[in-house]
């Protein structure tokens, strides 16, 4: 079976002007660019978009944008999560899903739930939902662990949640995924630098960060990957490693908005809480890219 959203996806940033208002031309070219790069698939407002400073209007003309400018040429998969099942269901209820092929949800965040509370939460949202739904645990973020038995138990009950974007960095949780989930049910790497461990257990992909800045490269390693080219994958790997780990060290998606304006892509606004990359971190981001490029 092919899956929907097997290979290399992007999560995209959401490029501002100095003003801090939405810059729609950079935007689209983004998105263009990241087709042309070989992205299999777009998820749009995601932790990586700064989902939640944008306003609700703000959010649906990003969607509006990319849908717009995707124009079905590739999958686009949709942030679309929170820590109440109910407000996530009256989201969706109003959510116009053409041109969405699928819905990444967060595992709910701040009231950390029971193993038993998130099977339930995911239940009412996968019955709720048109798309098929991809389940994002990242408990660095949310304070809560899905653990693996928890994801298939979700994946057997709902034949409309087809993968799960891992980013708990526990490589045994994700072979168990593999190993004892349903046929349909899938694993993600929600990191660029456990794509190609993950991979190499059965996973089919990744959401990738650093794909914003050279989707060619992310999509060659994740290909190579995939096709079992793994002398090829483990090269790219190894060249782009120390780049991935630079884009984290002062939050997401600083790191990478910073690297896309010393490479001329966008510039590197940001808005608050989050905070303009450092001159140090520029520095070390010019100096790894002289290195790789």
């Amino acid at each position: 079976m092919t899956h929907l959203f097997k290979g290399a996806g992007v999560a995209l940033i959401t490029p501002f002007k100095n003003d801090l208002s939405i810059d729609f031309n950079a935007l689209e070219t983004l998105v263009e660019e990241q087709i042309k790069g070989g992205m299999d698939y777009l998820v749009a407002l995601g932790t990586t978009a700064e989902t939640p400073t944008l306003t609700a209007d703000e959010q649906k003309e990003v969607i509006s944008c990319i849908k717009s400018k995707v124009n079905k040429r590739v999958p686009v998969m949709l942030g679309l999560g929170g820590n109440d099942p109910y407000k996530v269901i009256k989201t969706i209820n109003d959510t116009d899903f053409d041109g969405i092929d699928g819905i990444l949800s967060v595992t709910p965040y701040y009231n950390r739930p029971a193993q038993a509370g998130l099977i339930e939460h995911y239940k009412l949202i996968a019955n709720a939902c048109p798309v098929p739904v991809v389940l994002y645990n990242v408990p660095s973020r949310t304070g809560v662990n899905m653990e693996s038995t928890t994801s298939v138990a979700i994946a057997k009950a709902c034949p409309n949640v087809i993968a799960v974007k891992e980013a708990s960095g526990e490589s045994s949780q994700v072979a168990k995924m593999v190993k004892h989930g349903p046929d349909h049910f899938a694993v993600i790497s929600g990191d660029d630098v456990l794509a190609l461990p993950i991979i190499a257990v059965g996973g089919i992909g990744v959401i990738s960060v650093i794909a914003n800045a050279l989707p060619k490269q992310l999509s060659d390693l994740i290909h190579f990957a995939l096709d079992g080219k793994y002398n090829e994958a483990r090269e790219l790997h190894l060249k782009l490693v120390d780049l991935f780990k630079l884009l984290f060290r002062e939050g997401n998606p600083a790191g990478i908005k910073a690297l896309m304006e010393i490479l001329g892509q966008a510039n590197s606004n940001v808005r608050l809480p989050l905070f303009e990359a450092s001159a140090e971190l520029r520095k070390d981001l010019e100096d790894e890219l002289k290195r790789i490029l």
